[in-house]
């Protein structure tokens, strides 16, 4: 269980909402296997950031039933929405790990999330390839294909492996790519083993059953963090960005991780140079350290 509860001035039922967004997702389920391995219809910042036709139609379908549904305003991956940072508005991903799913891999997902005032309230993680069904609400429990679960094992990095997800060690993003690479690095070294699925959305519900101790991304959209984020929270685990501050929708990074996990992997992150300090705007670190030729997340993903 966690101690964020749900707030008191929700616009909708949580529990009547919650059933909107699942059947929603549902309804998609079917369409979302039989696209498996659709190819590029729109590429967008990059030639590995695309979106499919089932990218697109999903959308369109899910965000109209979560409107007609709740009457709330969403805000999606493909064709955006109201700001997602004020007031009460669901987010959506139809397809998070879209490179995944053109290839036929199955860690892929379905992703919605309300937030309230800039933090998610309701989360939905849809794994169709995989049989698997997330939900939560603030303050939990984490339901595993409608079963509640027990709260997160609180495991160490040594002991569980770490969910590297994105690293964005290109041009964009907010951390340096050198900061960025030697985190992976260093994970590496120090964790039982690191895991890159692919998919944020699979990352963070993989952490919040505890299948992994914890995720790390330095990823910022909302649809891709914020249904996992309530996962987390719900299962007893702690949400924050690299340097420790509670994460909410503005976030620029993300650390989610079983209480003990977490401690570990902020521990690791620090002595690399305060996260705070270490960023695209050119402030370096005091004492550089050497780049590094293993640089497993190199280049930019599609997530």
């Amino acid at each position: 269980m966690s101690d964020y509860q749900m707030p008191t001035d929700l616009p909708v039922d949580p529990e009547e909402a919650l059933a909107v967004a699942a059947a929603a997702l549902d309804a998609s389920w079917d369409p979302f296997i039989n696209g498996v391995g659709a190819q590029a219809a729109r590429f967008k910042e990059s030639r590995n950031d695309f979106a499919t036709e089932v990218d697109l139609s999903l959308e369109r379908s899910i965000t109209d039933a979560l409107q007609r549904g709740t009457g709330i305003e969403v805000h999606g991956e493909e064709y955006g929405g109201p700001a997602v940072d004020t007031g009460t508005v669901w987010v959506l991903d139809p397809v998070d790990g879209t490179a995944n799913y053109s290839l036929g891999i199955p860690d892929v997902a379905i992703l919605a999330a309300l937030i309230h005032e800039g933090q998610p309230v309701i989360g939905l993680t849809w794994l169709p390839l995989l049989g698997m069904r997330f939900t939560s609400l603030a303050g939990g429990p984490l339901h595993v294909n409608g079963r509640a679960l027990e709260p997160m094992v609180d495991s160490s990095i040594r002991d569980v492996a770490v969910g590297v997800g994105s690293m964005n060690t290109g041009n964009r993003g907010i951390y340096t790519p050198q900061f960025r690479r030697e985190v992976v690095e260093h994970l590496g070294i120090r964790a039982a083993r690191t895991r890159k699925f692919g998919s944020t959305g699979v990352d963070l519900s993989y952490v919040a059953s505890s299948r992994l101790s914890a995720a790390v991304t330095f990823g910022h959209y909302a649809w891709d963090n914020a249904a996992g984020a309530c996962h987390v929270r719900s299962a007893g685990g702690i949400v924050t960005d690299v340097a420790g501050t509670e994460w909410d929708i503005n976030s620029t990074s993300l650390l989610a991780a079983s209480p003990r996990a977490h401690g570990e992997v902020l521990a690791l992150v620090r002595e690399l140079g305060e996260p705070a300090d270490i960023t695209e705007s050119g402030q370096g670190r005091a004492k550089p350290l050497p780049e590094t030729e293993r640089t497993p997340s190199e280049g930019e993903d599609k997530e």
